[in-house]
This record gives structure tokens, C-alpha cells and sequence, in this order.
């Protein structure tokens, strides 16, 4: 199986990276060929079809999602790209993982809504500096892809 993260970050060597990296090598050790790559507003997405499934994930800055994965969202061919793709979300912010669920993930799913979505996490205050979870969500993303999905 082929994936890849798409996410993006403003900063290298932080929360985000971190995340990437842990879950990225957690599906290596389980067989994917894993691909990373950040986000471009205006990038050509075509390259996506010859994954089996794409990691979308962004941190929160300022209330919203990151300036290059919603530009990638609203300015290229990435939904086009993704449309009927599995796909999994995540969420990494300074907040607390309940008002992440309402106020963040909506914003990068509700667009993602052609799309097969198999897995989601929000990365909050408790969660983005626990290492097992990265790993506890690349299992759930590994027992999701191993199961025909409706």
C-alpha cells in the first residue's frame, strides 16, 4: 500500500514534524511505502492517484487552519484529486481536544466531504506531546485500510 502526508507547518522541528515523522514510520514498520510532502496553495495534485491513501493534517494558527493547506484546498486541484480517495485527517493544536472537535476539524473535513474519510485525531494540549499517540493513530488508520470500507 501506498500513502502520503500532505500537511503543513510553519515552523520545521516542531509538534507537526514530530507527528509526521511518528506516524509516517509507524506505517513503514507495517508495510506502506509512505510519502511526505507540505502543502502549496497552487500546486498540481495529479500525483496523488497513485496512492492508496492520503494523510491530510494541518496545525491550528489563528483559529483556522494552516495559510498553505487551505490554500492548497481552495486554489488547486487537491478536492478534485481526492475526491473518492481514502483519507485520514488530523488536527494538531495548543487546545484543548473538545473544542478542536467543534471548532478545527469541521474546517478541514466538511471540504474533504467527497472523500473517503477512514480516520481522524486531534493532536490537542494532552495528545501532541504524548508519543504513543501518533503510533495509536497510524494502528487505527493500519486496522481501517485492512478492512473493504462501504
Amino acid at each position: 500500500m501506498k500513502a502520503i502526508i500532505l500537511y503543513d507547518a510553519l515552523s520545521a522541528g516542531g509538534s507537526t514534524d514530530r507527528i509526521v515523522d511518528a506516524i509516517g514510520e509507524h506505517l513503514v514498520k507495517n508495510g506502506f511505502y509512505v510519502e511526505k510532502a507540505k502543502t502549496l496553495p497552487r500546486a498540481d495534485y495529479g500525483f496523488l492517484e497513485e496512492f492508496d491513501l492520503a494523510l491530510i493534517g494541518s496545525p491550528i494558527y489563528n483559529l483556522q487552519l494552516s495559510p498553505n493547506l487551505s490554500g492548497a484546498l481552495n486554489q488547486s486541484n487537491l478536492l478534485k484529486t481526492l475526491a473518492g480517495k481514502k483519507v485520514a485527517t488530523f488536527i494538531i493544536c495548543g487546545g484543548p481536544e473538545l473544542s478542536a472537535a467543534f471548532l478545527y476539524l469541521p474546517q478541514l473535513n466538511l471540504r474533504l466531504f467527497r472523500s473517503q474519510i477512514i480516520a481522524e485525531k486531534i493532536f490537542g494540549l494532552a495528545e501532541k506531546n504524548n508519543p504513543q499517540s501518533p503510533i495509536d493513530f497510524a494502528e487505527e488508520i493500519l486496522r481501517k485500510m485492512s478492512v473493504p470500507q462501504n
